[in-house]
C-alpha cells in the first residue's frame, strides 16, 4: 500500500471504498451527497481531496465511524490490507437491552402489560 505523495490527489469516495467503508464507490458518493460524511468536522464532496491525518467522520450506517487516513492503498484490498489504511476512533457501538418476550400461548397482553412492554420499547 503505497500512499506517495507525488501520485495525484486522493478522492474521498475512492478511499471510502477503496477501505472497504462501502459497497461500492457510487454508494459512498451517495452518502457524501447525503451529508453522512464528513471530513475534520465539515461537510464533504465525494470529489473531496484526502491528506494522511485527515479525520473522516461517517454516519448513516448501523453506527458512527470516525477515521483517521493513514494511507491511500493504490485500489480496493482485502479487510486486513484495508485497517491498515486508517485508524479506527469510533466510539463503541451502543447496545440495546432485550425486549422481554411473552410465552407463547398465553393470551392477549393486559393494557398494563402493554403498557410496560411499550415503555421497555422506547429505552
Amino acid at each position: 500500500m503505497n500512499g506517495e505523495a507525488g501520485d495525484g490527489p486522493h478522492r474521498l469516495d475512492r478511499w471510502l471504498w477503496h477501505i472497504r467503508a462501502f459497497k461500492t464507490r457510487s454508494a459512498a458518493s451517495e452518502a457524501c451527497r447525503g451529508g453522512h460524511v464528513k471530513v475534520n468536522g465539515q461537510a464533504a464532496k465525494a470529489a473531496s481531496n484526502l491528506s494522511p491525518g485527515d479525520v473522516v467522520t461517517i454516519t448513516g450506517q448501523a453506527r458512527q465511524r470516525v477515521l483517521e487516513v493513514v494511507s491511500f492503498p493504490p485500489r480496493r484490498v482485502g479487510a486486513p490490507e484495508a485497517a491498515q489504511a486508517y485508524l479506527d476512533k469510533s466510539p463503541p457501538p451502543i447496545t440495546r437491552q432485550a425486549v422481554p418476550q411473552r410465552d407463547a400461548g398465553a393470551g392477549r397482553p393486559t393494557k398494563r402489560e402493554r403498557r410496560l412492554l411499550d415503555r421497555l420499547r422506547r429505552m
